[in-house]
């Protein structure tokens, strides 16, 4: 499979968007085996968790400043004087633009740009043909941290407290401006808009979480169809065909009414064939490692895609057969539950998430109670016949949490208990599934939104499950 994805790259080298309709659909169709093989070989193993700052990448990039398949200018600064860099790679006649973390809390797609930096840097292996139809038949501008003082904080807002993606007609903020001026002085034919979303999106009328979201942003008011956003469309079902591969069912589509201020929206109405791609959520990926691998394996196809005109093969009107997605996902959602409240019992329907997805997952949180039939959990139980138990605080005080093993934390939650004290703090406390003390008042966990999400589902009183800082845990 490899060796046959290899010679198809090779016939395709003298066939760019001048090729027949039939001739590309006849060499042209990147296998996944050589993206895969590609993202293996090229991931910056530097970057490995989510959440990083400006001067974790800049030393990437400015080394590349010399010696390098790029070229590396400074755009300018962020509000607190941080730089923004701009890396182009190649010399073709099609342009485009790609840009990331205009959020700063959103970082997949960075990952994946810095990947690709080190797949386009390689020489003499597997991958040289499709480097040169790349820098052959376009030229390419990363943006790869268009907000690092929001990096800093991991935070999605810059340091004036504004949205800069809702800053593309008054470019008020440095960041915004520095990004219009890119935008000018390249006119790009194709833009791609690089993003985060919340875990909880989930393909809609589905229980799978939206693990990337796409949309061709419309340029007007009344969601109007040119051949600038037909071509965007076009290029989201090749990136879609890929996706279906990794994550069936789990590629939404956004809403695309027209939004003034926003800069997919401008860069469309602009004349660039605009991108969006948003990072969800994916089961057991908290550092959205596997995403940023869908995402470097989406871009190299989209980019070859465009250098080939291949994209122009698909029809725009597949982009419709994409699913909305929708915001009905929750981490845990424990359906059925018994609760009884002084002299009356309810059944109720529980949602936890496990803390704010933008920063961590271990902050947990009844977020919803009643009937919840209409969401989706990343875990479920149906607890029918089973009842809410609060927990207990141990009798005992241990000297520190290093003196609980598991075992033994798993028996004090057999006997209904959920918390210890400690007389001094420290020891693994988050890898055991209990509540530690050290100075702190106990106060057990009630069925009320905003609770912390740690209690009992119990059956005739004796605990079958712990849910703990929003974990289920067999017993």
């Amino acid at each position: 499979m490899k060796i046959l994805s290899f010679l198809l790259l090779l016939v395709l080298a003298g066939c760019f968007s001048g090729c027949r309709q039939e001739e590309r659909e006849t060499v042209y169709r990147p296998g996944t085996d050589l993206l895969e093989q590609a993202y293996t070989t090229f991931r910056e193993e530097s970057l490995s968790e989510r959440r990083f700052k400006h001067q974790n990448i800049e030393p990437l990039i400015r080394k590349r400043m010399e010696g390098s398949s790029f070229r590396v200018e400074e755009l300018g600064k962020s509000v607190e004087q941080r730089a923004i860099y701009q890396l182009t790679y190649g010399k073709g006649p099609v342009k485009v633009m790609l840009w990331s973390q205009m959020h700063g809390d959103e970082s997949t797609a960075t990952m994946a740009l810095f990947d690709l930096f080190n797949f386009l840097e390689g020489r003499n292996d597997d991958f040289d043909t499709l480097r040169s139809l790349l820098a052959e038949n376009t030229t390419l501008f990363f943006i790869p941290m268009l907000n690092p003082d929001g990096a800093e904080a991991f935070k999605r807002r810059n340091a004036y407290g504004f949205d800069i993606n809702r800053d593309a007609a008054r470019t008020a903020s440095p960041e915004a401006r520095i990004l219009k001026q890119a935008r000018d002085n390249v006119i790009p034919d194709f833009g791609f808009n690089l993003h985060d979303q919340s875990i909880y999106y989930n393909v809609k009328g589905t229980p799978k979480p939206a693990t990337i979201s796409v949309l061709a942003p419309a340029f007007d008011e009344e969601v109007n169809m040119n051949e600038v956003r037909k071509s965007a469309m076009k290029v989201i079902v090749g990136m879609n065909e890929l996706l279906q591969q990794y994550i069936p069912g789990g590629v939404g589509k956004y809403d695309d009414s027209f939004y003034p201020t926003a800069f997919g929206d401008n860069f469309q109405k602009w004349g660039t064939s605009t991108i969006l791609i948003e990072s969800g959520g994916y089961n057991d990926d908290p550092e959205k490692q596997f995403i940023r691998k869908l995402n470097f394996m989406v871009i190299l196809k989209a980019l070859t895609d465009i250098a080939t005109g291949a994209y122009q093969d698909y029809g725009e009107t597949r982009y419709f057969d994409i699913p909305d997605n929708d915001n009905q996902l929750t981490d845990l959602l424990i359906r059925h539950l018994q609760v009884q409240r002084d002299s009356a019992a309810y059944l109720t329907d529980i949602s936890i998430k496990q803390g704010n997805s933008s920063v961590t997952r271990d902050a947990s949180f009844i977020e919803d109670l009643g009937d919840l039939s209409v969401l989706y959990g990343y875990e479920e139980l149906d607890a029918e016949g089973f009842q809410w138990q609060a927990g207990k605080l141990y009798e005992q005080t241990y000297a520190s949490a290093a003196e609980i093993n598991q075992e033994e934390a798993l028996s004090l939650l057999r006997k209904g208990y959920s918390a210890v004290r400690v007389a001094s703090p420290g020891g693994e406390a988050k890898e055991l599934p209990l509540i530690i003390l050290y100075e702190k008042a106990y106060k057990p966990s009630r069925p009320q939104i905003g609770e912390k999400g740690t209690f009992f589902i119990s059956k005739n009183g004796r605990p079958h499950y712990a849910v703990v800082r929003g974990k289920l845990i067999k017993l």
